[in-house]
């Protein structure tokens, strides 16, 4: 299988497989996140996906046909730049949401490991650190060889994939809360007669 080592966006591998959608839509998420600075916090279980598209008739199709019938569908903020950012409430999977911030991908449970699988399918070498990721056991070996430690200390700690770095999975989007906040809070300066 080998050993991966780098960094890379955890919610985009554990989360968005939950939403069941197939490989080869139409659109696919600029980036995802579990959080967003001062709107939703990971407490709040929720899952963003920021996609980066002019609203067009093809986006408006799939917006209407995948986002919004999804089960876990909540709000679609439009923000600048053509950028569009799709809510999906999690609190359902709150067992498997709280073990991806953990970090204990392996505990979630056979029904969302089942997703994910089916999402990367079998082919390739991504879908094998997939199944790694979920189930170690096979790879504990490799690992230990690759890190040069003991076989047990990677059994004691058992995960092989890092934990999400809930810095990197949070959105900062300062623009959308201050536009909102002046929309909010605006006085007319207009004379009135």
């Amino acid at each position: 299988m080998g050993v991966y080592t780098e960094y890379f966006q955890k919610s985009k591998v554990f989360l968005y497989p939950l939403l069941e959608y197939r490989k080869g839509l139409t659109h696919v998420p600029k980036q995802t996140y579990c959080s967003w600075e001062d709107v939703y916090s990971i407490e709040d279980r929720m899952f963003l996906c920021l996609y980066k598209t002019p609203m067009n008739a093809s986006f408006e199709k799939f917006i209407a046909k995948n986002i919004m019938p999804n089960k876990y569908f909540e709000d679609h903020i439009v923000l600048e730049n053509n950028r569009h950012l799709f809510v999906f409430n999690f609190n359902s999977l709150k067992f498997d949401y709280d073990n991806f911030v953990a970090g204990k991908y392996s505990k979630y449970s056979v029904d969302s490991k089942v997703k994910i699988l089916d999402f990367f399918g079998t082919d390739d070498k991504v879908s094998e650190y997939i199944q790694g990721f979920l189930s170690p056991d096979s790879s504990h070996e490799e690992y230990a060889e690759y890190l040069d430690v003991d076989i047990e200390s990677l059994i004691d700690v058992y995960e092989i994939c890092t934990p999400p770095d809930l810095v990197k999975e949070t959105l900062i989007d300062n623009n959308y809360l201050l536009v909102r906040l002046l929309k909010d809070t605006s006085i007319s300066l207009s004379k009135t007669k």
